[in-house]
Parts: structure tokens; sequence; C-alpha cells
């Protein structure tokens, strides 16, 4: 996989991470608002975020890394 499609790839990462956490926090906001409560939600939201950035990264991540698994394992066959 070329360079330039791995630097996007993580580019991408970065900017679904943020929209994660800040749309949890954004709709912890909200609910707050909405209920009356003091940051509850807003915690809570963010905790969803976060978690969902990392299951989400870890599942975006797995393609790139058993592809680059897999290409040194072509080129370790082809030498060897």
């Amino acid at each position: 996989m070329p360079w330039w499609v791995v630097a996007l790839r993580l580019t991408g990462l970065g900017w679904y991470i943020a929209f994660c956490v800040a749309g949890g926090a954004v709709l912890g906001l909200w609910g707050d608002n909405l209920l009356g409560t003091s940051p509850i939600f807003v915690l809570l939201g963010t905790v969803l975020g976060s978690v969902t950035a990392f299951w989400g990264t870890y599942r975006m991540i797995l393609p790139i890394l058993y592809g680059a698994k897999s290409q040194e394992m072509l080129r370790k066959g082809r030498k060897g």
C-alpha cells in the first residue's frame, strides 16, 4: 500500500476520533439542557464517544496492520 494511502487513512482516523468525542459531548450538552441536569450527560456522552472512537479506530486500523503484514510475508516468501 503506498505511503500516501496510509497517510490519508490516518488523517481520516483523526477526524473520526474528533467527531466521535465532540459529537458525544455535544449530544450530552443537549441532553443536560433539555433535562436541566448538571454535567451528567456531558460526561456520559464524552465517555461513550471515546469508547466509540476507540472501537472504530481499532476496526479501521486492522486492515492497515494486516495489509502491511501480508505484504511483508509476500516479500519474505519471494526472497526465501
